[in-house]
């Protein structure tokens, strides 16, 4: 159980990193952000959850607004889980949680 909450607190951290160095990146780059390479292999990274984010959102989400959704939404994944793995290592003792 341990090792299921770390690969996805692990998932749920590079997928925010990705999103957060896309937008960065989007606001250096400018209008010609699709043509930047290190864009578009952060794109490629974060589709997957801007996807996941399209099919949850309601449709009065702009489309530009998605991937802020998906941020809030990794955001609080990585939340939950960090929470709950903390509470297994406090349950069965820090020894065991390294």
């Amino acid at each position: 159980m341990l090792t299921a909450l770390v690969l996805v607190k692990l998932v749920a951290e590079i997928a925010l990193m990705a999103l957060l160095g896309r937008w960065v990146l989007g606001l250096i780059a400018g209008q010609k952000r699709e043509q930047n390479l290190f864009y578009q292999i952060l794109d490629i990274a974060v589709r997957p959850f801007v996807w996941s984010a399209r099919r949850i959102a309601p449709r009065a989400v702009l489309d530009r607004h998605v991937p802020l959704v998906a941020f809030c939404l990794l955001s609080v994944t990585w939340l939950v889980v960090t929470f709950w793995r903390i509470q297994i290592c406090v349950e069965i003792g820090m020894h065991l949680c390294r």
